[in-house]
């Protein structure tokens, strides 16, 4: 896979697909631009290197038509402001009107296309819509990590049609810290998987038995495994339909030699609500009525001396209903854990990226993947195809 700096760009039209899909408020104000800032360094570069910059990004699921509320014009409005110069947002991404608007671009400026998704042949990889946008462009770059699992036209079709193609700063270093922890780790190396579904996350889970020395397993996907094991779960979520294949998991890790972890107590409650009823018991003692919502404190303790002298950690999904304060214990001890242990951490997934936020232990995690999708994908073993049509 080419990097940028491979690629000659002064004075040449550069597509950058990036994923400013941010987070908005109702008063579209953006309410966390960490994946603006993260692609800041390929943007000063081709910058500094005097291309004629295009972005593209799509935002939210506006279902192929323009709506107001999925514009870019709050990106382009942070953009601006980071930056430091003039960004002109274009009325779409493709058309007579985008062309002329490029064709007068002077090196070192920068134009940010309209939501790729306001069109559905984005999704589509339509090939005349890829072939419109790949018309911008002399040089392709991608830099939108969370997107590069997807097969759409900005990210796959664009790429195949653009000679001069290379990743971007921010894809680089997601791929170099996703083979530094799962292909060549130091040991030994720890996974700590949590979320909601074992559905979600089977794959990734029966990939990294074939990597991970150790593998810890929190949120409610930890309820359909102990069920498997004969424990009664009262009323927590669980996933019957999966309870052999849970089975089969704990036999294949056993044969594999991976210790596996599984919460030994939990924070119940009478109902998935902030004042509800709360308790600490065993995972033995889960009242018939009630739902384990975290992990207990015995668990947390734990856990946390199965990473003490682990050398690679990666975390995905938190251990319990962290959204809710009641609940949060469990999540904020692990990133807690984490931050301070002297492994190389990385961390992939909305919800795990926004519990470290929570903790305030972002500037303590070695790695946090602006990727759930694309992460987790890696984690199945699976290749992006974002990625493999770079070359």
């Amino acid at each position: 896979m080419k990097s940028i700096r491979d690629l000659s760009l002064s004075g040449k039209r550069v597509l950058l697909r990036a994923d400013f899909n941010v987070p908005m408020d109702e008063q579209g104000n953006i309410t966390d631009d960490i994946r603006i800032r993260m692609v800041l360094p390929t943007i000063d570069y081709i910058l500094e290197h005097q291309g004629r910059l295009i972005i593209c990004s799509h935002m939210g699921r506006p279902g192929g038509k323009p709506m107001p509320e999925f514009s870019l014009v709050p990106v382009a409005r942070c953009l601006q402001e980071l930056l430091g110069q003039p960004i002109v947002l274009a009325p779409d991404c493709v058309g007579e009107k985008v062309e002329e608007m490029v064709a007068a671009l002077q090196p070192g400026g920068v134009i940010l296309l309209e939501n790729l998704r306001f069109h559905k042949a984005e999704t589509a990889n339509d090939p005349d819509f890829s072939a419109k946008l790949a018309k911008l462009a002399d040089v392709y770059i991608n830099d939108a990590f969370a997107a590069s699992h997807r097969g759409h036209a900005s990210v796959v079709g664009v790429a195949e049609r653009v000679l001069e193609k290379a990743a971007g700063f921010l894809l680089q270093q997601e791929i170099d810290f996703f083979h530094k922890a799962m292909d060549a780790p130091i040991r030994p190396l720890a996974a700590l998987v949590g979320g909601a579904k074992v559905s979600s996350k089977l794959a990734a889970l029966e990939n990294m038995l074939n990597k991970v020395d150790r593998m810890i397993i929190g949120g409610a996907m930890a309820n359909t495994f102990l069920k498997s094991l004969g424990i009664d779960v009262g009323a927590s979520k669980v996933e019957e339909d999966l309870l052999e294949t849970a089975r089969q998991f704990v036999s294949k890790a056993e044969e594999k030699g991976v210790k596996l972890f599984f919460p030994v107590d939990f924070v119940v409650a009478d109902a998935f609500l902030p004042d509800a009823t709360i308790k600490n018991v065993t995972y033995r003692d889960i009242p018939k009525e009630w739902m384990a919502l975290d992990i207990g404190p015995a668990t947390t303790i734990l856990f946390k001396e199965a990473l003490q002298d682990a050398r690679t950690i990666v975390w995905n999904g938190p251990m319990g209903a962290f959204e809710m304060d009641a609940f949060a214990r469990g999540t904020m001890a692990m990133c807690q854990a984490i931050a301070s242990s002297h492994a190389l951490s990385i961390t992939g997934g909305g919800d795990s990226n926004a519990a470290v936020k929570k903790a305030g232990e972002e500037h303590n995690i070695s790695y946090m993947s602006t990727g759930g999708g694309a992460f987790l994908e890696l984690m199945e073993g699976k290749s992006l195809p974002g990625v493999e049509v770079l070359g």
